[in-house]
């Protein structure tokens, strides 16, 4: 008998490709029909269908968030319109503070000025004595805790030189409000310098006992940056002073309270 005629009618070669592989069998991924494999499907198409929807709702909420806050910018830094005139408050809600445009850095002239907020007060000792404290220097103290620090807070960064802003912008040259925001301002600088000195402990040391806060003094530093050596410009370096008067503090607020 033929070896040949032994088994199934067509014999292949050891080893040699049958109709779907080495093995005779369909291979694997490939289609029955065509014979193009049919690997996984790529990228999202490939994920369940319940993957697939908190994909898409993830990546549509994105959107709507980008498109958002790039909208709110717009009207933020816009001129005025009717948008702005209905729904500021809104718009500065979203911006500030986080979010907040400051183009100083690319200004055709930027500042060009270091402006220190110093704080002094007027403290009433046990025995009836007023003493005066000396100048302390807010922007230094926040300085030295930022240097060096690879993470520094949002208020040492910012609490001081925002509120002095704040108090800038609400103000005339003569310390009168130009606004109705202008005591509000006050009243945020006067906390601000009564926390301060109660974390300076500024009472004991200036009394060498108990007392009390009863009036707190602000004054600004601002000094001109000087120019580099090499450059040809001429600048005045003397620092000029900026005082405000004297505010009384309540005395919820001296005792701990926010007046």
């Amino acid at each position: 008998m033929d070896a040949y005629d032994e088994g199934s009618t067509t014999r292949h070669a050891p080893g040699g490709p049958g109709p779907g592989g080495p093995d005779g069998d369909p291979s694997p991924g490939a289609s029955p029909a065509s014979g193009v494999p049919a690997g996984p499907r790529p990228g999202i198409a490939g994920l369940p269908l319940g993957y697939r929807i908190a994909v898409a709702v993830a990546l549509a909420a994105v959107a709507v968030g980008v498109c958002a806050h790039i909208g709110m910018t717009f009207l933020h830094v816009a001129p005025a319109n009717t948008l702005t005139r209905q729904h500021g408050k809104a718009v500065d809600d979203w911006i500030y503070p986080e979010f907040e445009q400051n183009w100083k850095l690319f200004a055709p002239n930027p500042l060009q000025q270091n402006i220190s907020v110093q704080v002094r007060a007027q403290v009433r000792g046990r025995d009836g004595a007023a003493v005066t404290t000396g100048w302390y220097d807010l922007s230094a103290e926040d300085g030295r805790a930022i240097d060096g620090n690879p993470l520094p807070s949002h208020t040492q960064q910012n609490e001081v030189r925002r509120a002095w802003d704040f108090y800038v912008a609400t103000h005339d040259s003569r310390n009168r409000p130009v606004g109705m925001r202008g005591a509000l301002s006050e009243a945020y600088l006067r906390r601000i310098a009564v926390l301060r000195l109660d974390r300076a402990d500024a009472v004991r040391v200036t009394t060498g006992r108990e007392g009390a806060v009863e009036r707190v003094q602000f004054r600004s530093r601002t000094s001109n940056v000087p120019p580099p050596e090499w450059s040809r410009e001429k600048v005045a370096t003397t620092p000029s002073y900026r005082e405000l008067p004297w505010w009384r503090v309540p005395q919820d607020e001296a005792e701990g309270g926010v007046g």
